[in-house]
């Protein structure tokens, strides 16, 4: 895979500069670097390229890592190109996954992190340090962003999606996912997704606007 320096998403939108607090400028550089560092390995990627990405100044990345090496460290957990969660919009995160999905690195260019962990030589240790990621970051902290009922299901659920289509598509490379134009796969994620995301959608839509329903005329 080529190294690019404009990262865009599956619905072809370049991403726009953002302000952040500290949290969020440090977890926007965790997630751009994620990708980064997985695309085009740690020396085809510059500081600047991630910055770019996270839609942040260069200069900070050494302020919140000191270091690029430093900021490879901290994303070399399964939980690192999670990160975005903590802070995107909820209008903004199936179109964030769809780009995850489409043009996240194969196998052959960056394993895929539920396959590393698994195939760790502890498997009871490695299931458990994942269960705590994804604890850690769907089951409590999305959950947070997510509020409403069923929270902490609706974030997991959003776990299983994202881990599960990124391991058949990007990993397994199963023939109708490798094969589905980005469009259409944005079409079908939206439909599971969004749901998900608005608290008032339980039953995957109604009359009320929630993504995926039908009216009551319809």
């Amino acid at each position: 895979m080529n190294r690019a320096s404009d990262s865009r998403g599956c619905d072809d939108h370049p991403r726009r500069a953002r302000r952040y607090d500290a949290a969020g400028t440090r977890s926007a550089l965790l997630g751009a670097a994620a990708l980064r560092f997985a695309r085009y390995g740690y020396d085809g990627c510059s500081v600047r390229d991630i910055a770019k990405d996270a839609g942040v100044d260069a200069a900070l990345v050494y302020r919140y890592f000191g270091s690029k090496e430093a900021l490879f460290d901290a994303v070399s957990t399964s939980t690192g190109l999670f990160e975005p969660l903590r802070h995107l919009p909820l209008d903004e995160v199936s179109a964030w996954i769809c780009d995850v999905v489409s043009t996240g690195p194969t196998e052959e260019e960056a394993p895929h992190p539920l396959l590393t962990k698994l195939r760790s030589s502890s498997r009871e240790e490695t299931v458990g340090r994942l269960r705590e990621e994804v604890t850690e970051v769907f089951s409590e902290g999305f959950a947070r962003r997510l509020g409403g009922e069923d929270a902490a299901l609706r974030a997991e659920l959003m776990a299983a999606w994202l881990m599960g289509i990124t391991l058949l598509r990007l990993a397994i490379r199963s023939p109708a996912l490798a094969a589905t134009p980005d469009d259409t796969l944005l079409r079908f994620l939206r439909a599971g997704i969004d749901p998900l995301l608005d608290a008032g959608c339980p039953g995957g839509g109604s009359d009320t606007g929630c993504p995926g329903g039908k009216s009551e005329d319809g």
